[in-house]
């Protein structure tokens, strides 16, 4: 029995098909390619980053609270003045506090005053004072100034800014004495701060 040769009719070898162009074949792979792509999911959180941005807003916070009047606290022994000016206060500067009992510069005391009636007659007493009585410069206060000058001035060197006098920010009560407060001006000019602020609370104006 015989068998039918391969191929078409009357044994003749298919048709070849047509060819696929190489555009044809790379337009194919770069479809396929596209459709199988998928992005990565993220199954993790890393909050390391998002601790650090917040460490850096809540220090940038503090300091600027700090600076603010707004973080003067107000107590019986300290009470600012009032006053209708509207400008800014100073943020740079050496922190004087003068309050009824005592007189500080940053965080630490450098005096001890004596009641309201003796710190409006002499200020801070004899035994502060450089020469006597009559003599302006409170000793303890100029030399807590003059540590003061020595950092702000390297401060202000590595700044680009004049080192040739610092400036001082003074939070006073409300009730001090001119003399007391003429005799911490007076050590301030002694102590190279040029230039002064007085930190004040905002009122209204009263008819």
């Amino acid at each position: 029995m015989t068998q039918p040769a391969p191929g078409g009719p009357g044994g003749q070898p298919p048709a070849p098909g047509p060819k696929a162009s190489i555009v044809s074949y790379k337009a194919a792979l770069r479809k396929a390619t596209r459709r199988n792509a998928h992005e990565q999911e993220v199954n993790f959180l890393n909050i390391t980053a998002m601790l650090d941005i917040m460490t850096i807003i809540l220090v940038f916070l503090l300091k600027t609270l700090g600076e603010s009047s707004a973080a003067v606290p107000q107590s019986d022994d300290l009470k600012l003045p009032i006053s209708l000016v509207k400008t800014p206060p100073g943020q740079d500067g050496v922190l004087v506090t003068i309050s009824k009992t005592q007189i500080i510069v940053g965080d630490d005391k450098v005096v001890t005053l004596p009641g309201r009636e003796s710190t409006s007659q002499t200020g801070v007493g004899a035994r502060y004072h450089r020469n006597g009585p009559n003599d302006l410069f409170i000793v303890p206060l100029g030399s807590a100034l003059q540590s003061a000058r020595r950092t702000d001035k390297a401060v202000r060197t590595a700044k680009g800014l004049d080192p040739s006098s610092s400036e001082a920010i003074i939070i006073a009560d409300q009730t001090t004495p001119y003399r007391l407060f003429i005799e911490v001006l007076f050590t301030l000019g002694q102590s190279e701060f040029g230039k002064y602020h007085l930190m004040v609370m905002q009122g209204k104006k009263t008819n």
